[in-house]
């Protein structure tokens, strides 16, 4: 077996287990062994011992033991939106796929990427910190997003406009607008 240097520099809360047949699929639908964990109450299990490291990798963490699983994109997906009050008051919560309600704010932003070649933004929303800096996040859905961005407002920073939403007062740019 070859040990990687995540491996060799982690702490483990127990022993390693090496890498264990399950992947995280783009889709936040779980895979074991090539075939899709049917069970919701299984997948919640498995998420509720899901660690990151300091290298970015994924493990799955119990008191005794230890195991390394794939994730292709965001473990996980937000598919609703709470919201109450509106502009800077406004409160926004976002529900994941596995029934984890996570309230945005300086603990849960939100950050959106865009991918270079085509433009489409890819946002995300931080459930928990993993080790070092990589947190654990879930991928805001196509539909969330766009109720986010029914919910957006313009605003000024350092001379530059974004475009974004109030959560919990703080604000949260979903893009950048240009000037014209």
């Amino acid at each position: 077996m070859t040990i990687t240097l995540a491996q060799d520099n982690m702490q483990l809360a127990g022993p390693m287990c090496g890498d264990i047949d399950i992947r995280i699929a783009k889709d936040g639908t779980w895979f074991h062994e090539g075939g899709p964990i049917g069970r919701k109450e299984l997948v919640c299990l498995f998420a509720s011992v899901l660690k990151r490291d300091e290298y970015g990798e994924y493990w799955l963490q119990t008191p005794v033991e230890k195991a390394r699983i794939q994730v292709e994109d965001a473990p996980f997906i937000a598919v609703e939106l709470f919201a109450c009050e509106c502009g800077c008051e406004q409160k926004l919560s976002l529900r994941t796929n596995v029934d984890e309600v996570i309230p945005i704010g300086l603990d849960n932003p939100i950050r959106v990427e865009h991918d270079p070649h085509t433009g489409e933004p890819a946002p995300y929303v931080t459930l928990r910190s993993g080790e070092g800096l990589f947190p654990i996040e879930a991928k805001i859905n196509r539909t969330v997003f766009y109720e986010l961005v029914n919910r957006g407002v313009e605003k000024n920073i350092d001379d530059e406009v974004y475009f974004g939403v109030w959560s919990n007062n703080e604000f949260f740019p979903l893009g950048q607008l240009d000037e014209d």
